[in-house]
C-alpha cells in the first residue's frame, strides 16, 4: 500500500500522525504550507525561539489565525489545531507526538533536540543536515538504541541523492558516482555575508525586502553546504569522497555521464563509487545551458554488453562508451517535500537516508588569515568555510568539524586556506554536541 493510501486510512480512522516542528523559518514554513493539504497528518505543535515570527510565517503560507490558536499541546490535540510556543522540551516530551521535525538550522541545538526526542521515543526527521555532517553516525545509533527512526529530510538534496542511490543498487546497478549541482567558482569559498548578494545578482535592498538570510545563502555559495550535504550522502551510502575536497567539474546534464567516470577513462573521479558536485558555471562566470544546479543525479555502469545494448536500444543518454548512464532529478522542492519523510518514518519505519558509517567529514577552513582572539562564526560566515574530506584524513589531522565552529575563539594564527584543528581554538567542551562528537570519534572507525 502506498504512503498516501496509508495516510488516507489514518485520516479515516481518526488516527493522524502527530507531528511537532522545531524551528519555523523558511524551510519549516515550506513544510507548513503543505501540512493542511496532507491527509492523516496533524501538526500538533511548533516550537520556535520567536513565536511571533512563527505565526507570521503561518500567516504567510495561508494558515487562518484560529488554526494556530491552541493554548497548549493538549488543547491542540483536542481541537485539531496547532500550539505555537518557545518550549521545545515540552514538545519532545509530550507522549502524543509521533514525529519531531528538527528544522532550526543550528547544528549544536539540533543535536540536543534530536537526542531528547530519541530519549522520549520520537522519530526524528532532521532538516539540520549540518548536525548530521559532524555526528550523524552516532545520532543514527542512538535512535536505533531507542527503538525509533532517525532520518534525513526528503526535499533536501541529500535524501534525494540517497533515494537515487537506493534505486540504482536495488535495480542491480553499481553506483559510479552520485551528487548534486551547484553554482561554483573557486573564489566563492572566500565569500562572506557582505559579498553574497552580488554573486546571486541581488541588491542588499532586494534581499532585505525578501527577508533573505545572507549567512544562510552564503553557506551555499561558499561551498560549505555542498560539502555538508556530500558528507551526509557519503555516510549514508558508503560512497567515498575526493581526497582533497570536491572538484566541482563543470558541465551540463548531458556531460554528467562522461564527467563522473574514473580519471583512467576520461572522467574526474579518483575511483568508482564517489560523491561529487557538478558546477553550472563556466570559468568566466556565465551559466551553462541545461544545468543540474538545483538538482541531483546518480551515474551507474552497465557491467555487461547486454545492459549496454539496452541503454542504446531505449535511447538512454550515456557517455561515448555507452557504459555510463546518469539518472537525474533536475529540481528539488526543499520543505515542500518533507511530508514524504514524515510519512515514511511513521508508517513504514524507514528513513529517507540515514548514516550507516563514518566515511566523510567537513573541516572548518580559514577564509582569511585568522589571528588569536578572532571568533569563528560557522558556515556561511566571515571566518571559515567547510571543506569535504575523507573521515580518515580529517581524524588524522585533528580537523575541527565545521558544525562546532560557532562562536569559538581562535587561539593561534591560522593562515588563509588552511584547515583548522582542535588545537587552534578554545571550544566549549560542556556542550552535548561536543561530547557527542568526541564519543563518535571513540566509537566509530573512520573510513576513507
Amino acid at each position: 500500500m502506498s504512503l498516501h493510501q496509508q495516510l488516507q486510512q489514518r485520516a479515516a480512522a481518526g488516527r493522524p500522525i502527530r507531528v511537532g516542528l522545531i524551528g519555523a523559518g523558511k524551510f519549516g514554513a515550506m513544510y507548513l504550507a503543505q501540512v493542511p493539504r496532507t491527509p492523516g497528518v496533524h501538526l500538533a505543535a511548533i516550537a520556535d525561539l520567536s513565536p511571533s515570527a512563527a505565526r507570521a510565517n503561518l500567516a504567510r503560507v495561508g494558515w487562518p489565525a484560529e488554526r494556530s490558536a491552541a493554548t497548549s499541546i493538549d488543547d491542540a490535540l483536542a481541537h485539531g489545531s496547532t500550539h505555537v510556543g518557545e518550549d521545545w522540551q515540552a514538545l519532545v516530551r509530550h507522549p502524543a507526538i509521533d514525529v519531531v521535525v528538527e528544522c532550526t538550522g543550528h547544528p549544536i541545538a539540533a543535536v540536543d533536540h534530536c537526542l531528547a526526542a530519541f530519549e522520549h521515543g520520537k522519530h526524528v526527521v532532521n532538516v539540520t543536515v549540518e548536525a548530521d555532517a559532524f555526528c550523524g553516525p552516532l545520532l543514527a545509533r542512538r535512535a536505533a538504541e531507542s527503538g525509533v527512526v532517525y532520518s534525513l529530510a526528503f526535499g533536501d538534496q541529500p535524501a534525494l541523492i540517497c533515494d537515487l542511490v537506493d534505486w540504482a543498487r536495488t535495480c542491480g546497478f553499481p553506483v559510479v558516482a552520485a551528487g548534486r549541482g551547484h553554482k561554483w567558482q573557486p573564489h566563492f569559498c572566500e565569500s562572506t555575508p557582505d559579498t553574497v548578494w552580488g554573486y546571486y545578482g541581488l541588491s542588499p535592498e532586494q534581499a532585505a525586502r525578501g527577508g533573505l538570510n545572507p549567512k544562510m545563502f552564503n553557506s551555499f555559495l561558499d561551498g560549505s553546504k555542498p560539502a555538508i550535504e556530500s558528507t551526509a550522502v557519503a555516510n549514508a551510502t558508503g560512497l567515498a569522497v575526493p581526497a582533497d575536497g570536491l572538484q566541482y567539474p563543470l558541465g551540463s546534464i548531458a556531460d554528467i555521464p562522461k564527467l563522473t567516470r574514473p580519471c583512467s577513462e576520461g572522467g574526474v573521479l579518483e575511483k568508482k563509487g564517489m560523491v561529487e558536485v557538478i558546477s553550472s558555471l563556466r570559468p568566466d562566470g556565465t551559466p551553462i545551458d541545461y544545468d543540474i544546479r538545483m538538482g541531483v543525479w546518480v551515474t551507474v555502469e552497465a557491467e555487461t554488453d547486454y545492459i549496454r545494448h539496452c541503454f542504446e536500444e531505449y535511447n538512454a543518454h550515456t557517455d561515448d562508451s555507452g557504459r555510463y548512464f546518469t539518472l537525474y532529478k533536475r529540481w528539488h522542492l526543499i520543505g515542500l517535500e518533507v511530508g514524504l519523510s514524515v510519512a515514511s518514518v511513521a508508517l513504514r519505519g524507514e528513513a529517507t537516508g540515514v548514516a550507516q558509517g563514518w566515511h566523510a567529514d567537513v573541516v572548518a577552513t580559514a577564509k582569511r588569515d585568522l589571528l588569536p582572539g578572532d571568533r569563528l562564526d560557522g558556515e556561511g560566515g566571515h571566518t571559515v568555510w567547510g571543506k569535504l574530506q575523507p573521515a580518515t584524513k580529517s581524524v588524522a589531522a585533528g580537523g575541527l568539524p565545521l558544525g562546532l565552529a560557532h562562536d569559538v575563539k581562535v587561539l593561534r594564527p591560522v593562515a588563509k586556506g588552511r584547515c583548522l584543528s582542535w588545537d587552534d581554538v578554545a571550544l566549549d567542551t560542556g556542550t552535548r554536541a561536543f561530547r557527542i562528537r568526541q564519543e563518535m570519534e571513540s566509537l566509530f572507525v573512520p573510513m576513507g
